[in-house]
């Protein structure tokens, strides 16, 4: 049997992972989606300089204060004024409309007085011209977002702005959930069995899935019989993009999780992983589904499935296999760790992480309070309170 894998290897190897081919959508359905393509603009934004203010425009080099002007047109946004003013004239304009042709600078509204057709400026409007200039937020054929990006609310904004109805993104992933094990029962079934436990890793892991932009195609729990486990995993290979098993990963008499996948063509990418909680996690494929095995232990299996689970679904629709650490300080101090690199689970207050009392990998109910995993080298002293660390959002 190979050797547990360090974990920037492993997740070095998930960021091999090929892309799932892509789609068009309209912008409409795009939240969530992963560009598979760059985004760039239709034209240049603003397409002609524009008011930021409510005002009147003019030519600055020409106007004193307290000198009348002719106020000859108005623009308003989408219904801009298509004329051009001079020296002597004014146009009134509002926020967002196009400012005319030969105007240098919009005095606002504050400093201005109107009398019939005519208006004058009083002194001390200042420098500012309140105009926009066009292309100044991005020009025509601009890339605005480069493929890998994934659609937030905020990108879908800049999305639109590129005028494009459609974009190219990564096909969802079709991720199906097999739980082994004897033990298990669907929630709101195991009092029945004394000997039964819940099955609540699955229902955490398609929460993850969704949130990651996957479909769930399927949840399933089969006792450990390797029979029964090999012709379930073909089914699921035969419908999805990824299956996640977990349990069964260990090297006991009923650890039947890569075997009942080795009859479909099983080759391993990992198979150990060199971390704390978690070091039964593997990554293998069998023709072009794959196949990610966690741990059977609730706190492991979530603990793994936010380190490698998300950056897989991101790599499958196009995205970077990787994660977004921040320094933090710690508000209690964190124990030392062993010959493994471990990933301590910790909630935030308000002045920095606390790591949870309870670590133990079987754990559910810490689950509840553990907001931030910290990045604990192998063989790291215990770290005082004040001290800084790196941590995931988990």
């Amino acid at each position: 049997m190979a050797a547990p894998i360090p974990f920037d290897a492993a997740l070095a190897l998930i960021g091999e992972v090929e892309p799932l081919d892509s789609e068009r959508v309209p912008l409409a359905r795009a939240a969530g989606r992963t560009l598979a393509a760059n985004l760039v603009s239709r034209g240049q934004a603003p397409r002609s300089a524009v008011s930021t203010m409510d005002g009147y425009a003019i030519v600055d080099a020409a106007t004193a204060p307290g000198e009348w002007l002719d106020v000859t047109g108005e623009s308003r946004a989408g219904a801009w004024w298509r004329g051009a003013v001079a020296p002597g004239q004014a146009v009134r304009v509002f926020t967002g409309a196009g400012v005319p042709a030969g105007a240098t600078r919009v005095i606002i509204q504050e400093h201005a007085e109107r009398n019939g057709g005519r208006v004058r400026f009083t002194p001390g409007y200042g420098p500012a011209t309140y105009i926009r200039a066009a292309g100044s937020d991005f020009a025509a054929e601009a890339m605005l977002l480069p493929a890998g990006t994934r659609l937030t609310p905020r990108m879908l904004v800049a999305a639109g702005a590129a005028d494009r109805a459609e974009v190219t993104v990564g096909r969802v992933p079709r991720v199906a959930i097999l739980a082994t094990g004897d033990e298990l029962a669907p929630p709101g079934e195991a009092h029945a069995r004394q000997d039964a436990i819940p099955e609540t890793i699955g229902l955490g892991v398609a929460a993850l899935a969704k949130s990651a932009g996957a479909e769930v195609i399927a949840r399933a729990i089969c006792p450990d019989d390797l029979g029964r486990l090999t012709a379930l995993a073909g089914d699921l290979l035969a419908a999805a993009d990824l299956v996640v098993v977990t349990g069964g990963a260990s090297v006991g008499e009923r650890d039947f999780a890569k075997a009942s996948f080795a009859a479909h063509g099983l080759t391993l990418a990992f198979e150990k992983v060199a971390i704390k909680p978690g070091k039964p996690v593997w990554l293998g494929r069998c023709g072009e589904c794959h196949v990610l095995g966690l741990p059977g232990n609730p706190t492991s299996a979530m603990v793994t499935a936010a380190l490698f689970l998300r950056p897989l679904l991101a790599r499958l629709q196009g995205g970077k296999a990787e994660h977004r650490w921040r320094t933090m300080p710690l508000a209690a101090p964190l124990p030392a760790t062993d010959e493994r690199e471990t990933f301590a689970r910790a909630r935030w207050e308000d002045d920095g992480l606390t790591p949870l009392g309870n670590q133990d990998s079987g754990a559910q109910s810490p689950l509840t309070q553990a907001d931030w995993l910290i990045r604990c080298l192998a063989h790291q002293p215990l770290l005082a309170a004040g001290a800084t660390v790196r941590a995931l959002a988990f």
